[in-house]
């Protein structure tokens, strides 16, 4: 951060800011106003940097009339932190306490919210090839940032990652080789067509967006973390109406419903790996 910008006192700083994201919302239709503003700022801090400005309002000339720079902070404002079967603890109590429970069901609605660059998607496809689900599941897989919804499509990813995922494979229970799932070609791996059938790769915003589907599971992981109290409570209202009853709810490590209007609907299947079930009731 340059010694200019960090001269304005924080009041008049704050000021900028919020005119900088109305006029996002204004001008382009993206609501950044309910993100967590600590995440926020460190990337808007890095795009000033960037363009050599001293401002947000600096910046918000430069957005407003030069799209190329809206895309730039759009791209820095996406949250694109992903691996294949993330957390694998998560994986293998879905394996052992939700797949029992969706296997009751003849078909089945998954909706992956902020699926980012797809390697969560993915294994989930994978995991319910191995359960005998995946014939009869259909998988919508979300976000708002079209660039990494492209690199979800294309299911290409870069070779120097598959020691990693192929042990966080194994961890959550793998059945096979992971070996089998994908093609190796010179510096990427290409995941096997067969997993991408019966994907739906498809823009949608969390934040300004309505329900997406009648869904018997929802999984948003490592998303919530970046919205205030008020906008995760709007998008878990948001799942909660997406969600059948019985349906289930799965969220990232640092994530819970506790204190949401929704918790007094759900009953807690594993606190620790945050999966929830709907009550029937």
């Amino acid at each position: 951060m340059s010694k200019n910008l960090a001269s304005p006192d924080e009041t008049t700083s704050n000021i900028e800011l919020d005119l900088l994201l109305e006029a996002i919302f204004r001008k382009y239709g993206y609501d950044f106003r309910d993100y967590s503003r600590a995440h926020v700022k460190r990337r808007l801090y890095s795009r000033i940097k960037q363009h050599e400005l001293q401002s947000f309002s600096q910046l918000q000339h430069l957005l407003l009339y030069d799209e190329q720079t809206f895309q730039e902070v759009l791209r820095g404002l996406s949250i694109n932190v992903t691996e294949m079967f993330r957390d694998p603890a998560f994986y293998a109590k879905m394996r052992t306490e939700v797949i029992p429970l969706l296997k009751t069901y003849p078909y089945l609605k998954i909706w992956h919210a902020g699926c980012s660059t797809g390697e969560e998607v993915y294994s989930f496809a994978i995991l319910l090839h191995e359960e005998g689900l995946y014939e009869r599941s259909q998988i919508y897989a979300t976000d708002f940032n079209t660039d990494v919804l492209e690199t979800a499509k294309r299911g290409i990813y870069p070779t120097s990652r598959i020691k990693e995922y192929t042990m966080n494979y194994q961890e959550a229970g793998g059945k096979n080789s992971f070996s089998n799932y994908y093609t190796a070609r010179y510096d990427n791996v290409i995941f096997d067509a067969s997993l991408k059938k019966n994907i739906v790769f498809a823009e949608h915003n969390l934040v300004t967006d309505s329900v997406f589907a009648e869904a018997h599971l929802i999984i948003c992981r490592n998303v919530l973390i970046y919205f205030n109290r008020s906008l995760q409570n709007k998008v878990l209202q948001l799942f909660s109406e997406s969600l059948i009853k019985g349906g289930f709810l799965g969220l990232g490590s640092k994530e819970n419903i506790l204190f949401s209007p929704i918790e007094n609907s759900y009953k807690t299947i594993d606190g620790e790996q945050k999966i929830y079930q709907k009550k029937f009731i």
